[in-house]
This record gives structure tokens, sequence and C-alpha cells, in this order.
């Protein structure tokens, strides 16, 4: 399986200073608990999954969370900004094992 390949997608076209808009975001990523095993050899499959997600708009952290094995394979998830300027918005992921997996997405304010 393929892991990372995040994406991030907001509004589009222009919005209102001020308009509440929806951004969505998709990751490739195994979210394995390490609760599994192998059907095959028993062996325990080892923990590998997004432990922190950190959205960034404006230069300014919006939304952190942190996350854990319980979350499911290929992770998505929305969340709300209220668009103030021009600019992207960068959500970046961390997992367990120490990768980092960023996207962007411009918002643009009318």
């Amino acid at each position: 399986m393929a892991i990372g390949k995040p994406k991030v997608r907001g509004p589009r076209k222009a919005v209102a200073k001020g308009e509440v808009v929806q951004f969505k975001s998709l990751i490739k990523h195994p979210m394995e608990s390490g609760l599994r095993k192998n059907q095959e050899t028993g062996q325990a499959i080892p923990a590998h999954y997004i432990e922190s997600v950190t959205v960034v708009y404006g230069g300014k952290t919006v939304l952190s969370a942190t996350w854990t094995g319980s979350i499911s394979k290929n992770p998505f998830f929305s969340f709300y900004v209220k668009a103030a300027k021009t600019g992207d918005v960068t959500v970046t992921w961390k997992d367990n094992q120490g990768k980092e997996f960023t996207a962007n997405s411009s918002l643009k304010v009318a």
C-alpha cells in the first residue's frame, strides 16, 4: 500500500471575508493499531498510525489533533475555517514512525 499522498480540498471559488468554509482532507495510511496479528504467521502487526494532525492558515495553527491507532485506514476528516484573507491552508500529518506528510489548499477571499 502506498503511504502518504495526502489531499486537501477547500472552496474552488473566492469566498467573502468572514465566511466560514469547509475543507476536506484525506491521506492514504494503513493505520495499524498494533493489536492485530498476521493470520498466516501469528505475529503481531507493528503499530503504524497517524498520531498528530495540524492545520495552519494565515501563519496560525487553527487546528491541532492527537490521534491513536483506533482511527480507520485511509483517514478522512473535514474542518471549518473562517475566511480572513487569501492564503494557503496547510495540513500536516505525522505518524508514530516519524514520517511527516503535508498538503496545501489555497483559499481565495474576495
